[in-house]
């Protein structure tokens, strides 16, 4: 894109930030003009959000310089930053429960009759003027109160608050992990907007397809320097993998063939509300990868195998034994375990401890009479953590401070401490980084060679295909295909998880 600068917009030179030991960043120089989309892509820990908190003011550097328009800037608090047009939308959106949309946005700013009553009139017209030139006036009622909105509600909330005042620079922190497709789209049209007015954007995210949608140049940190910077239009998949984690993509997948011929996990004709006539099988050893686009049912499926959901007709057998519906927990006493693809809100105490985490599927193992021996409990915890590599201070850490690849950790921690016989991971990967998913792999081969059976959900298809040695198939609740590993490609998957789309398709062509 060829976009004339008509400022310098905003610049870092020889940043560095030191928390005691711990160097968080190390002579950062990078440039975010305007009128362009700047993505900052690394790992958890590379210095993303460190880089973020000096900008918005929330930390102070150790050593170099923030510059705006050209000219050197001390940002001593978020209020300095905000007032100097740089503004920051978080993936954990702050918002006031007893008050409305409207009023979350303005909040601090809010229109004043005489200087103490509320205007409402003037709220409303601001509000409704404001939604409408954003984009967001079909997906967010300014009249619902704080405590009422949906996750993807409080994000969109979050981005109005940002917007509000003269901006600069806005940078976007994982924005859509919450959005639906259509609010993904408005949020989309809206940062082209900015971009095209002149604002500097800065947009992190892990999501690759979104970086080369959207950017125009590439920034990418690993161990709290800059590894490069790309521009969009002529970088790969594979050249930011290698400067996020210094090593080739292919490396990532280490699956080896370690399936037996016993048959652990056996689905017979299962029907739910959700799905019609599954059946499947799962070997002892065996990764089998479950396909499909958003909707075709394999979380549900997967819930109704976990007993979560009723199944309507049909069997689940575990090693023989019929599992009952709309029981869990015989479910999980049998030997099956389930990391759900919503794990913050599904599989999470995120106010708990590692260790509470941890232990909750095995509490009976631990006690002693009525009590939980506190001492086995951190050994156990100890022990996974150690295992899976999650990164943290303690095992008394809460599991909300960590990344989103250390929480997925905590998950397959539960059910290993569990010894499950079968594991189903939905989307396992979703929102980490790329060196966390490498070591998910790794966890996810390692507990093949175990024994364990596993069934593995995901809507990336080099993850399918790189994990898998069978894959199955589904659309529209029902399964459309199976493929070996030797048969299974991209486009053969598609194939199968279009079916019925391509023939509605073809009879419509031949009507």
């Amino acid at each position: 894109m060829t976009t004339k600068l008509t400022n310098p917009g905003a610049a870092v030179r020889g940043l560095g930030k030191s928390f005691g030991a711990v160097r968080a960043l190390n002579g950062v120089t990078l440039e975010f003009p305007p009128g362009q989309v700047t993505a900052l892509m690394g790992e958890n820990g590379a210095g993303k959000s460190t880089l973020l908190k000096i900008l918005t003011g929330d930390h102070q550097p150790t050593e170099g310089h923030v510059l705006l328009d050209g000219v050197e800037v001390a940002l001593h608090s978020p209020a300095q930053a905000r007032a100097a047009g740089i503004r920051i939308i978080p993936q954990e959106p702050e918002i006031i429960p007893h008050v409305s949309v409207a009023e979350n946005v303005y909040a601090g700013a809010l229109p004043r009759r005489s200087g103490r009553r509320l205007d409402r009139a003037e709220l409303r017209r601001r509000i409704e003027a404001d939604l409408e030139r954003l984009g967001f006036a079909r997906v967010l009622d300014p009249d619902l109160l704080g405590s009422e909105l949906t996750p993807a509600q409080r994000q969109l909330v979050e981005i109005l608050r940002a917007l509000t005042g003269e901006a600069k620079v806005i940078a976007f922190d994982e924005p859509t992990s919450s959005l639906s497709e259509q609010e993904v789209d408005a949020l989309f049209a809206l940062i082209r907007r900015l971009r095209d007015q002149g604002v500097a954007v800065i947009y992190v995210s892990h999501r690759m397809k979104e970086i080369f949608q959207l950017a125009d140049r590439i920034a990418v940190l690993r161990d709290g320097a800059v590894a490069g910077v790309l521009d969009a239009g002529q970088a790969g998949e594979a050249d930011l993998v290698r400067l996020m984690v210094g090593r080739d993509l292919s490396t990532m997948f280490v699956r080896q063939q370690v399936a037996t011929d016993r048959v652990v996990l056996d689905v017979r004709d299962v029907t739910t509300e959700d799905v019609s006539g599954i059946s499947l099988q799962i070997r002892a050893g065996e990764v089998v990868g479950l396909a499909g686009l958003i909707g075709a049912g394999r979380s549900e499926l997967a819930l109704a195998l976990a007993g979560d959901r009723a199944i309507l007709s049909g069997k689940v057998l575990l090693e023989g034994q019929e599992l009952r519906s709309g029981r869990p927990g015989e479910v999980i006493r049998a030997g099956l375990g389930l990391a759900p693809e919503e794990r913050k809100a599904q599989a999470l105490f995120l106010h708990r401890s590692i260790r509470d985490n941890t232990s909750l599927v095995v509490l009976e193992r631990l006690r002693r009479w009525r009590f939980v021996r506190r001492s086995a409990e951190r050994e156990l915890a100890q022990e996974y953590s150690d295992r899976l590599r999650v990164r943290t201070p303690s095992i008394e850490h809460e599991v909300r401070k960590l990344s989103g690849g250390n929480q997925q950790k905590v998950v397959l921690a539960r059910w290993l401490a569990r010894k499950p016989k079968v594991l189903i991971l939905d989307e396992p990967t979703r929102g980490i980084d790329v060196g966390a998913k490498a070591e998910i792999y790794q966890i996810i081969a390692d507990l093949a060679k175990e024994g364990i059976a596993l069934l593995v959900i995901s809507s990336e298809l080099p993850e399918v295909l790189g994990l898998a040695d069978r894959v199955v198939v589904m659309q529209n609740g029902r399964i459309t295909g199976e493929l070996s590993r030797s048969e299974a490609t991209e486009e053969r998957i598609l194939s199968l998880a279009m079916a019925d789309d391509l023939v509605s398709s073809d009879e419509g062509r031949t009507a």
